[in-house]
């Protein structure tokens, strides 16, 4: 029988705004482990388009970073079976940190959906769309003269950015495909790799910058006279489908040349490039039109791209004690979710803001164990679903060994009953 945990916590952060409570579900058992991956921010729901099905890997294998040897089962949560389980496929390119970046098909969200993969035989990485109506996959995006796979899905669909996550794994391997086949080892900034754009009907590739390009304007904000070696991570396209925002990075997991740690923002067909001027930590979430959500300071920041400058906040430090969390909007736009790690307490709380009228819940601390740091660390990675109400968690069951998905559902009318 599946071991279930059930929490409530009620908090009114001001006298006037309406109490609203969290309940903690453990949605998965052992002994393998299940997870998403990577957060739910800029449109990524675990959840169909119609909420039926949970989209989640599954594996019995957490010891290392995993390999070309290492694959990890693809599984469906059907929410209208008792949260019966199926397997569909089984993916190659994957890591704890971001799984295999799952995402939901925007123009067929009930029934496609997007994952990595690597080929067997050459080792490199591509993309795949599934289909489980078919039960199969129905393309796959493999992009000539390199290796790259899908970083983030346009929020409205048409289109998918793509990264080198052979280099990657390289320069920060954590983030990477552990063994996959790098293009472009031992080219410090190369011209023919970057951020590409692919087009989910046509398969069509578009290189929007190049590395060479990345280095050319960060030497030219005079930040750095030496730019190691690149890399790319957290493509985020925004809710109007008009912007994407990304980070350069370099210098990192000890290697020579100067830390990088660059936000850059561009339109969707690689123009009007900007770096921009300020540092906005953590995983940043677009907000509406061309704002941010992350950590300026010590603040839950609201910064604006185009006026380059912070325009408001959420809360304040007591209601968001570390900014720099892994953060999610919901959906709607109504609700915000900030998960942060304790690493004294080996746990994660997560934050519930409602933005209408400033309350917050602080859930009660789930277990992370040592997983809190390193390469196989478990980061708080809080999905919302399709209706603003349920958020999708991982933590470590009651076994106190394999890493289990949990469900935070809200109830805004708790004194209803």
């Amino acid at each position: 029988m599946k071991s279930i945990i059930c929490l409530t916590l009620m908090l009114a952060v001001t006298a006037s705004s309406k109490p609203f409570e969290i309940k903690v579900r453990q949605l998965t058992t052992g002994p393998a482990t299940h997870f998403f991956g990577y957060m739910g921010h800029v449109g990524n729901v675990p959840w169909s388009g119609d909420g039926r099905y949970i989209l989640a890997m599954r594996t019995t294998m957490l010891d290392h970073l995993p390999g070309a040897n290492d694959p990890a089962e693809i599984i469906l949560i059907d929410t209208q079976k008792g949260d019966a389980i199926t397997l569909v496929d089984e993916t190659r390119a994957w890591n704890p940190q971001q799984g295999t970046m799952f995402y939901w098909n925007p123009h067929a969200s009930d029934t496609q959906f997007f994952f990595n993969d690597r080929d067997r035989e050459t080792g490199r990485v591509f993309t795949v769309l599934y289909d489980i109506v078919k039960r199969e996959r129905i393309r796959e995006y493999r992009v000539e003269g390199t290796a790259v796979a899908n970083s983030g899905v346009a929020q409205k669909g048409g289109h998918f950015y793509a990264i080198n996550y052979a280099r990657m794994a390289r320069l920060r391997k954590v983030t990477g495909y552990a063994g996959a086949t790098d293009t472009t080892e031992g080219v410090a900034h190369p011209k023919n790799d970057g951020v590409f754009k692919i087009g989910i009907e046509n398969g069509k590739k578009t290189l929007l910058v190049s590395f060479h390009r990345l280095a050319e304007v960060l030497r030219a904000t005079e930040k750095y006279t030496n730019v190691p070696a690149l890399f790319i991570n957290h493509t985020l396209a925004n809710r109007e489908n008009d912007r994407v925002f990304f980070f350069a990075r370099g210098g990192w997991d000890g290697h020579e040349g100067p830390k990088v740690n660059q936000g850059f923002v561009m339109r969707p067909d690689g123009s009007e490039l900007i770096a921009i001027k300020d540092h906005i930590g953590g995983h940043p979430e677009w907000d509406a039109g061309h704002r941010m959500i992350g950590r300026i300071d010590d603040k839950q920041a609201i910064y604006d791209i185009d006026r380059q400058e912070m325009v408001g906040q959420l809360g304040n430090p007591d209601i968001f004690p570390n900014p720099e969390g892994d953060v999610a909007l919901s959906p709607d736009g109504e609700w915000f979710v900030n998960g942060f790690k304790n690493r004294k307490a080996k746990s994660t709380y997560y934050v519930v803001y409602r933005r209408s009228d400033g309350a917050s819940v602080r859930s009660p601390g789930v277990n992370i164990g040592n997983l809190a740091s390193g390469d196989l660390r478990q980061d708080p990675s809080p999905c919302w679903n399709r209706s603003n109400n349920q958020i999708l968690v991982p933590a470590i069951a009651e076994d106190g060994k394999s890493r289990q998905l949990f469900v935070l559902t809200i109830d805004s009318e708790p004194d209803s009953r």
